[in-house]
């Protein structure tokens, strides 16, 4: 899918979509790689392991930027060469000025969108969905744009990968465990839709991995992976 998104900005501004359709501020937290992707330490190691978790961050963020109803992309981060890697995409890097977990850094960057567009619909986005493909994310964003909340549970049915707030309308995230019965409980409308894998796909262990190369990773991934596997052999 084409993208229609001027260059980015070198005053950190978010790049913007100058689709007329687009619609979908997104904001992806992504935590230091140092500390990323733990579970992921025993299939990749602790030096691939935070390659792969930037890696896993670039797809997602390249893939949101080729969806044609994404408006632009904030990407919620202290890490400086994460922050440097995905502005070079296109992002607007936003520093997590609370450090206070996940749900705060995510409110954050809400307000941070929304400071210089207060009507702005936003969707929060996980950054670890290195098989995402633009068109199933416009297949979700599309069915939550006829609700207040919408949220989208991850391929085990446990946690959510995507959580949507309309114009005028707060987030309330809770993210974290299960957080799909958290987000069904305050309110949010569950997306039932079928054939979106790619947006469940998030990626913490080394299985997930497996799943998510069976769907197709991006190129960053794919590319990373097999700089290991060059290596190894």
């Amino acid at each position: 899918m084409g993208s229609a998104h001027s260059p980015a900005h070198s005053d950190g501004e978010p790049t913007t979509n100058t689709d007329t359709t687009a619609h979908w501020s997104l904001v992806i937290p992504l935590k230091p790689l140092a500390l990323a992707k733990s579970r992921l330490a025993s299939r990749a190691g602790d030096l691939l392991r935070p390659q792969l978790a930037l890696a896993f961050a670039e797809d997602t963020v390249a893939a949101s930027l080729a969806c044609t109803t994404v408006r632009d992309v904030a990407v919620v981060t202290n890490d400086l060469l994460a922050g440097s890697r995905l502005g070079a995409l296109g992002a607007r890097i936003v520093p997590d000025d609370p450090v206070a977990g996940l749900n705060a850094a995510l409110v954050h960057g809400v307000g941070a969108v929304r400071q210089s567009r207060p009507e702005a619909a936003v969707a929060v986005l996980n950054a670890d969905l290195p098989a995402l493909r633009p068109a199933e994310l416009e297949r979700v964003l599309e069915f939550a744009r006829r609700f207040p909340r919408a949220f989208l549970a991850d391929a085990a049915g446990i946690g959510t990968t995507l959580l949507t707030a309309g114009p005028g309308v707060e987030l309330q995230p809770a993210f974290g465990g299960p957080s799909r019965s958290r987000h069904s409980m305050s309110g949010a409308v569950e997306i039932t839709l079928s054939d979106v894998d790619s947006v469940r796909r998030d990626v913490d262990t080394g299985d997930d991995l497996s799943a998510a190369l069976a769907l197709g990773v991006g190129l960053r991934t794919d590319e990373r992976l097999a700089g290991v596997q060059r290596t190894e052999g």
